[in-house]
């Protein structure tokens, strides 16, 4: 088994209002379609974590050079490209159930219940042997 991270960023995909300017009714109808997914693929075993994050506005971006106070920064900012809205993190048994799985978060339902196509980023998680010659 292979584990994969997907992302969701905070991309409507085609819907261009956010989701808080949503009718309720689409909202709870767009969380709903992540728990049954996420119910699914936990009673599969696939699912091995994951959650979605509070709004932008709540994180922090610290650096550090180990040797002094952190710079602790409120972020990411607005104009950022790409916020980070959640993650799961799964044990699947190639790349291509990875694509189907990040296909069925894509097609979360919006207003009307029509997909929006939200991207979802794929990410392996890395192994030792991704770090040839060098003993972990």
């Amino acid at each position: 088994m292979t584990r994969f991270l997907l992302l969701v960023n905070y991309d409507n995909g085609v819907v261009e209002e956010p989701m808080l300017d949503w009718d309720p009714a689409d909202i709870k109808a767009h969380m709903a379609y992540y728990d049954a997914l996420t119910a699914e693929l936990t009673e599969s075993g696939e699912l091995v974590d994951g959650t979605a994050l509070a709004w932008p506005e709540h994180a922090k971006t610290v650096r550090s050079d180990g040797r002094s106070a952190p710079v602790v920064t409120d972020g990411p900012y607005a104009e950022a490209k790409e916020q980070l809205a959640g993650f799961q993190v799964f044990e699947f048994d190639s790349l291509d159930r990875a694509i189907e799985i990040a296909a069925r978060l894509s097609a979360v339902p919006g207003p009307g219940g029509v997909p929006i196509q939200q991207p979802i980023e794929i990410r392996q998680v890395m192994t030792d042997e991704m770090l040839p010659g060098i003993d972990l």
